[in-house]
């Protein structure tokens, strides 16, 4: 049955508050390597958030920049600024200052919450910035602002009744290049993504420990590591350091998890870590992936190195969360999965036609989280969300069982020499041969403007003829227009402010030469 949430809701309470109506409050919440924070100790914290934001002037419907690091004071401050029946704008803490300002140009927030390490940077962005939103600054001694007191006498305040189709929450989408946009997300979706996918089809449960790779700001793992857990009384790992294989492992050694909310790129480093056969994951019930493409032979070295389902699917900000994915019982590697249930798409092509399986096309989406807008971009808007449906960049093909497989982006398939190609596949077959660590296919134009595949490989090999090794690998597995005429060895590619690939980027390097 569909999930249909209660035309007043503010998911301070869905997620946080009802946890305590449930006797639940003594539940561990959240966890680091030096203490736990029970569900009490959480929404005291959220409460004392509310009221500094409250002494300062904020008033409902405000935006909040949320800057902090994954811990106690970013979950009370998310809980705690939605408590208010404000809204929270979610950024990367460690943003270079003139990209701080920026937002906070563009978003027009009122206040910023920072950590007073980052106070000299946050202060050089206020002074490059128009709007200049004021500061509530924690985790600091006489930096901090007056008005917040994390061990002051718990405050009294009833939640906010927003409703279900307010403003809850911006997440960023796309900004490969330039600034990001803005994708303006309700109260229910929120709350209605976490009963279909969350409890429904990966059965989160109060026994659940979640471990994530990506970071709370970002909103694969706002979901995964806070607020699916929180829904059903589980509790989330919470560390400020950078994610690498060797802290994974470390943590799933001190806290065993049950969930590992991953990514291609640390799947991969997990994989190839030199110690990975020693290492014990028998904890985990299964690890998602989301945010590129999940290649086969990635899929199976991972199942054969550390024996635990990988989930691979898809989402979007503009649909907040997963809404097509593998679930436990069920995986088909190479593709997405199914639809959620709670949810339907459609495979169409340029005219809006449907295509026959096994074709790729547009896909098409909707459910009960879709977005309201882009903020401050009209058109974009009107582009994008069609009536009840989303329609974004991505191609899909789905095969007469209803799994759905993952093409690549719009613009980035590549017409060869008359014919389409989708970068994914050429990338899904070099990961096959056991030099390539990580890959990426992109369009340059080569002799007479043509376009041409152009790969980039991370490898740890030193063969000097590893380019021309790949280039013939790719010519005997696939047809021969696909194979990349250039191959680039690197050891790292550049990122977007996601930590997905710059594909921008590698082209104008490609191009550059």
């Amino acid at each position: 049955m569909t999930f249909v949430p209660p035309e007043q809701l503010n998911i301070a309470d869905y997620f946080l508050v009802e946890r305590l109506r449930e006797g639940r409050g003594g539940r561990v919440a959240l966890r680091s390597d030096d203490r736990t924070w029970s569900y009490d100790h959480v929404a005291v914290h959220a409460l004392r958030f509310r009221k500094a934001l409250s002494d300062i002037g904020l008033r409902r419907d405000e935006r909040v920049l949320l800057a902090l690091p994954d811990g106690i004071d970013f979950a009370g401050a998310f809980f705690g600024v939605l408590h208010a029946g404000a809204v929270v704008v979610m950024v990367n803490p460690q943003l270079k200052a003139h990209n701080l300002a920026r937002l906070m140009d563009y978003t027009g927030a009122s206040t910023a919450i920072v950590h007073a390490e980052d106070l000299e940077r946050v202060e050089e962005a206020l002074s490059g910035a128009t709007n200049r939103p004021q500061l509530l600054v924690v985790a600091g001694e006489s930096e901090a602002h007056p008005a917040f007191d994390p061990e002051g006498p718990a405050p009294e305040a009833e939640v906010f009744p927003t409703h279900r189709d307010d403003p809850a929450i911006w997440l960023f989408s796309g900004g490969t290049t330039g600034l990001p946009k803005a994708v303006v997300q309700t109260h229910q979706s929120f709350a209605y993504t976490t009963e279909c996918y969350a409890k429904q089809a990966l059965a989160y449960c109060e026994d659940d420990i979640t471990l994530s790779v990506p970071k709370l700001f970002f909103g694969y793992a706002t979901g995964s590591n806070l607020l699916f857990p929180f829904s059903v009384g589980g509790s989330a790992i919470v560390f400020p350091e950078h994610p690498t294989a060797d802290v994974l492992f470390e943590k799933i050694r001190r806290h065993r998890p049950t969930i590992l909310i991953n990514v291609p790129k640390m799947i991969n480093q997990m994989v190839a870590h030199p110690d990975a056969d020693r290492q014990d994951l028998s904890c985990l019930r299964f690890a998602t992936s989301a945010g590129e493409a999940l290649p086969v032979p990635l899929y199976e070295q991972w199942k054969e190195r550390f024996g635990v389902e990988l989930l691979d699917g898809l989402g979007t900000a503009e649909m907040w969360h997963v809404f097509v994915s593998n679930v436990p019982g069920d995986v088909r590697p190479g593709t997405l999965g199914r639809v959620i249930d709670g949810f339907e798409i459609q495979v169409l092509n340029d005219d809006g036609n449907p295509v026959p399986d096994g074709e790729p096309g547009r896909l098409w989406v909707r459910g009960g989280a879709r977005a309201l807008c882009y903020w401050r971009n009209m058109q974009r808007t009107q582009e994008a969300f069609r009536g009840e449906w989303f329609v974004g960049g991505d191609l899909v093909q789905r095969d007469s069982d209803g799994y759905i497989t993952y093409c690549g982006r719009s613009d980035d398939v590549l017409k060869v020499g008359g014919k389409w190609l989708a970068p994914q596949e050429v990338e899904s077959c070099l990961m096959g041969h056991p030099a390539v660590r990580e890959c990426a296919v992109i369009g340059a134009q080569g002799e007479q403007g043509l376009t041409q595949p152009v790969a980039f490989v991370v490898s740890e090999s030193h063969d000097e003829d590893l380019p021309e090794t790949l280039k013939q690998y790719v010519l005997h597995h696939l047809e021969a227009y696909k194979h990349p005429r250039q191959v680039y060895v690197v050891e790292d590619f550049p990122r977007t402010h996601l930590g997905k690939v710059d594909r921008g980027e590698l082209k104008r390097r490609a191009e550059n030469g």
